[in-house]
């Protein structure tokens, strides 16, 4: 092995999504008003900025207003106000509109942007350029360093040009430490670096078990007669059972754009569930399909979010560094956002950090970055949706009932609290004690398979490099997974990278096709035995997604 090369940062932020950008933002902000001089890096592991990002979305621009006040002025790309909201109940073949008198507050969007999130983020990305911070996209932190006393010091980049085998090739690289006075994880939900950090430093210790969701989204060019920019349509109800948290999206951008999705909790029982294709179906629903008729898709991708909320959200601070965003878990299930809350963990971490630079401080705990989120809008907005997630444990109807109770009755200002005690990967339920489910095959205009998807996600992977998606234990996916579940890694996976195939002996074998992988985490959070475990590939490689 080469030794590696280090560079030393005041600041290294690992993640150039909303969160980590606004922190490499806001300390600049700082050093420039106090005339200092503070030298920060972001690593992204994604070709360029933006190429990695997948969200819905809406935006509620309350955190970049904070942030940067003339973001009208600069050209952000928050174009397409919300002009109406609609939240429809579905069955198989009708339709219940909520008056929108009956809508809580948190499924009212008055004020907030339609966005291409991979935009804003590019845009985010110029603006800390312009502010003098370094960016390296098309690297990944593949380890995190440690000084001599356990704190943080930085990270490592991963090595570039090693073989399948784990031989260097003649392209090989040796990664590069960079080290800091503190580090910032952003790596947006089920980071691999913040899975580590949580389990090391124990900071999700006395919280509820983390909850996920995966979010399959396309992007269409609808009928003109068909686009309505400004319109935002949620969904609940079919084609999910009554017992399986999930819900859609429907936003009308400009331009004819009209994006749609599908969010399925990680914590369904089902193992012959399959949220790619439930999402499929979804679009069939004839409420739904007229949109999307004599349109085009014209992009695909999926992502995790986490949203377990604040009774799962870990300790933000360990010696050396602070977890920001989806990293952390600040989404706000019940809005079904989270760019704000990244945006504005990401400007709380930074004025943390630079005030104990400031003091000349370095690798410890910055406890006024937890101290000032628990002062925040954004502490007290999550705090009124404490409860959303749980609720959903009890089945749609009590949670359709108790969130309305909670949400438009009490304001948020519930007197109770519930609790959740088992992670996602511990719901699955044997596949001989579930029904099959039978999903139509796809008609390549409405539906669509998962080959013809990861291709318009523009995903690439070197095939010659050691697999990602690690198995701690080989024989686990035939003798545990598919002897009593069925198999569910085929089927919870968006992108078609786990398939069951037989061996020339005759004998199942788990084959994994790395290349197809959009890096959406499913696999390392839903996995039941939790034998999956993923890592970073080279730097520069998986989906590179238009403005998402």
């Amino acid at each position: 092995m080469a030794e590696r090369e280090s560079m030393e940062y005041d600041v290294v932020v690992v993640g150039a999504g909303p969160a980590g950008l606004s922190a490499a933002i806001r300390l600049k902000q700082l050093a420039n008003d106090k005339g200092q001089d503070i030298n920060v890096c972001v690593l992204e592991k994604a070709s360029e900025v933006g190429a990695h990002i997948l969200s819905g979305a809406v935006m509620d621009p309350k955190a970049l207003t904070e942030l940067i006040p003339d973001w009208k002025e600069k050209g952000a790309p928050l174009n397409t106000e919300v002009k109406e909201d609609k939240f429809l109940f579905l069955t198989q073949k009708g339709a219940r509109a909520t008056p929108n008198w009956l809508l809580p507050e948190c499924f009212q969007n008055h004020g907030n942007y339609v966005v291409r999130l991979g935009e804003v983020t590019q845009w985010l990305g110029e603006q800390a350029e312009a502010l003098g911070v370094e960016i390296f996209p098309g690297f990944s932190a593949a380890e995190v360093l440690y000084d001599e006393n356990g704190a943080v010091k930085g990270v490592a980049t991963g090595d570039m040009g090693v073989a399948r085998d784990g031989s260097e090739t003649p392209n090989y690289q040796p990664g590069m430490e960079l080290h800091a006075r503190y580090t910032i994880f952003a790596e947006g939900s089920r980071g691999q670096l913040g899975r580590q950090l949580i389990e090391r430093f124990k900071l999700d210790q006395g919280k509820d078990p983390q909850s996920y969701a995966i979010g399959i989204k396309e992007m269409w060019e609808v009928d003109p007669s068909q686009s309505k920019p400004g319109l935002v349509v949620h969904t609940a109800g079919w084609p999910l059972d009554a017992d399986t948290y999930g819900g859609s999206f429907l936003y009308h951008l400009d331009n004819n754009l009209v994006v749609v999705g599908l969010v399925v909790g990680l914590d369904y029982a089902n193992p012959w569930l399959s949220p790619y294709e439930e999402f499929q179906r979804y679009k069939t629903h004839p409420a739904i399909r007229s949109t999307f008729e004599g349109g085009k898709r014209i992009a695909y991708g999926a992502r995790s979010l986490t949203a377990g909320g604040l009774l799962s959200l870990p300790k933000l601070c360990f010696p050396g560094g602070v977890l920001v965003g989806c990293e952390a878990g600040t989404l706000n299930a019940s809005r079904i956002k989270g760019s704000h809350a990244a945006i504005k963990t990401g400007a709380l971490a930074a004025e943390a950090a630079f005030d104990a630079l400031a003091a000349e401080r370095s690798r410890d705990e910055l406890t006024t970055y937890p101290q000032a989120f628990e002062k925040s809008w954004l502490y007290e907005e999550l705090n009124k949706s404490r409860n959303f997630k749980q609720w959903f444990k009890k089945g749609r109807t009590v949670a359709t009932i108790m969130t309305g109770v909670e949400q438009w009755l009490l304001k948020g200002k519930m007197p109770w609290t519930i609790h959740r005690t088992k992670p996602d990967h511990a719901c699955l339920q044997p596949a001989a004690e579930c029904a099959r489910i039978d999903y139509p095959k796809p008609d390549g205009k409405l539906t669509f398979d998962k080959l013809s998807s990861v291709f318009l996600s523009n995903t690439n992977h070197e095939e010659n490099q050691p697999i990602h998606l690690t198995l701690k234990d080989a024989s686990v996916p035939v003798a545990v997974n598919l002897a009593k579940y069925g198999g569910p890694e085929a089927r919870y996976c968006p992108a078609g990278v786990y398939e069951f195939v037989k061996t020339e002996n005759g004998e199942d074998q788990l084959q994994i096709n790395a290349q197809n992988c959009v890096h959406c985490k499913t696999c390392d959070i839903k996995d039941p035995t939790q034998n999956i475990v993923w890592v970073t590939p080279q730097g520069g490689e998986g989906p590179v997604y238009n403005g998402m």
